[in-house]
């Protein structure tokens, strides 16, 4: 197994430094319109929570239950839930919709950066553990899809840095910097599953239970705070429908 993960490397190296660039890339756009509306903020989240779902659901999940069985993706999957939930009640953070008068510019802007890497880490997290795995294609898989949802991520951070009156290139910086989270714990999954080679599908459960409790507990609630339900469903349905056509591709 770990001859494999050696042999694997440099696919991996590529696959999660552009899925982790790919934030630095969505957020180029916001350089230039810099008036990111609340409709097509909520299309923009809808479609990462559709992405991430496909992924969690049809393949991380389905991958983990034929390494092992039904106990051990379960208590992936609620480790996943866990441990974000406990990073969520121990790191200082602060979503884009809840910003009204509760810190400064600055505090805001680095409040806002917590949020994004606490989101990066299962990402990468996936990302890495799925390179590892041996599954053919699962790798390169998820890493698209990873970074399918990072780039509207990495537009959504740079708008809102934006006009939190951050200069348009530490903006840009700011959300590329972010994806150096999710690259970090790409690597330690994939360099996990190489010494621990059963820790494989309980990574992959843990991984989609970290991103089952981001799309429903951040994306899809932020996504419906303005009025634009509707818009911000049809665009959830139309990333999962995308990723699953990816996923019967690859």
């Amino acid at each position: 197994m770990y001859r494999q993960v050696i042999r694997v490397m440099p696919e991996f190296l590529i696959g999660s430094v552009l899925a982790a660039a790919a934030t630095g890339l969505g957020a180029v756009p916001a350089l230039i319109f810099r008036k990111g509306t609340h409709q097509f903020k909520d299309i923009l989240l809808g479609f990462c929570a559709g992405v991430m779902m496909a992924a969690a659901v049809f393949e991380l999940i389905p991958r983990s239950l034929q390494m092992s069985d039904f106990i051990m993706v379960a208590l992936g999957v609620f480790a996943g839930v866990l441990f974000l939930s406990l990073l969520e009640t121990t790191v200082p953070h602060q979503h884009m919709e809840h910003d009204r008068g509760k810190a400064s510019g600055d505090r805001k802007a680095f409040l806002i950066v917590a949020a994004i890497a606490l989101h990066n880490l299962p990402e990468g997290l996936s990302v890495g553990v799925s390179y590892g795995s041996g599954v053919e294609g699962l790798g390169p898989l998820i890493a698209l899809a990873i970074g399918l949802q990072n780039m509207p991520e990495g537009f959504l951070v740079a708008i809102y840095l934006i006009h939190q009156r951050v200069r348009a290139g530490i903006a840009f910086l700011i959300a590329l910097l972010t994806g150096m989270v999710e690259f970090i714990a790409a690597v330690c999954g994939y360099l996990l599953t190489g010494i621990i080679e059963s820790v494989i599908p309980f990574g992959l459960a843990f991984a989609a239970g970290s991103m089952l409790y981001i799309i429903y507990k951040e994306l899809i609630p932020e996504s419906h705070g303005d009025g634009h339900a509707l818009l911000a469903t049809y665009s959830f349905i139309t990333g999962l429908i995308g990723m699953l056509w990816l996923i019967s591709w690859f």
